[in-house]
């Protein structure tokens, strides 16, 4: 059976494209256990789909295949790579979309060697992850189209990792990734932690970019689109209206008891936040 593999896409369940991702895994590996952890990501963006990868890897078995296909570039020279850490593998177009898991393995700023690109920068690793280019065209499935390498490239790739094939058999060596900027939070002069809404979830919570661990204390103010909060609960049922939530994805969430924080407050992912303590 070999390790589980994991599918992130903005594919969405409307077509046939996450059928036939995963037809193409089991065709390589007939017995694979293939997971969705989300195939709801807004078309073509690359940085939620990060994000919301990085949540939910940590919770898998290690050796775990990551997927990860949000790929406007597809058909593009923008190569597909294989990434190995410590704890999984991660199967993706090298595009950004990894760029949260890259962040958690060194902080992205300490990286040097780093060049400009568009939105992208290139990381250079010097030790600590295993990177290969996926160039082989052997473990593809042919005819390869140019507009779905999610099921002609990458799906047959991580399922011959999920048999036990080495990744260097799958194309050659790199040492550089390229990730996106990520939007962290920022202390202010007047001591005000300034972040923005990373992702409002489907239950219209507004997950932000402050870390639980990175709140001055519960005893804090919070302020988004004009309305203030006062205090951090610790879950839902705590209180009546809007409230703020040390959510368990390990970030700052706005939630709205039985209803929508995002609806009724008008925010949505980008909008800013700011989080005082209280005098």
């Amino acid at each position: 059976m070999g390790p589980p593999i994991t599918l992130t896409t903005d594919f969405g369940y409307d077509d046939a494209y996450v059928a036939a991702v995963k037809g193409a895994i089991l065709s390589v590996n007939p017995e694979a256990s293939v997971v969705d952890i989300s195939h709801s990501i807004q078309p073509q963006n690359i940085l939620q789909a990060a994000f919301i990868l990085s949540v939910a890897y940590r919770y898998f078995p290690k050796q775990t295949i990551h997927m990860a296909v949000v790929d406007p570039g597809v058909g593009s020279e923008r190569r597909g790579v294989i990434l190995k850490t410590p704890s999984a593998f991660f199967v993706a177009p090298d595009n950004g979309v990894l760029s949260y898991v890259i962040d958690e393995l060194s902080p992205v700023e300490g990286r040097s060697q780093a060049r400009q690109s568009s939105d992208l920068r290139e990381i250079v690793f010097k030790a600590g992850v295993e990177i290969v280019a996926i160039t082989d065209p052997r473990f593809w499935r042919h005819p390869v189209s140019p507009t779905f390498h999610g099921r002609d490239v990458f799906a047959p790739v991580a399922a011959g990792l999920s048999l036990g094939i080495s990744l260097y058999e799958f194309g050659e060596k790199v040492n550089s990734l390229h990730v996106l900027p990520l939007p962290k939070p920022i202390l202010d002069a007047e001591g005000t932690l300034v972040g923005q809404i990373l992702h409002v979830d489907r239950f219209g919570n507004l997950v932000t970019n402050i870390r639980n661990c990175d709140l001055p204390g519960k005893d804090v103010v919070v302020e988004v689109a004009g309305y203030r909060i006062q205090g951090i609960n610790s879950y839902y049922a705590q209180k009546e209206g809007v409230m703020t939530i040390a959510g368990s994805s390990g970030y700052l969430e706005v939630s709205l008891r039985g209803g929508s924080a995002s609806d009724f407050l008008g925010a949505i992912a980008g909008d800013e936040i700011k989080v005082t303590p209280a005098t």
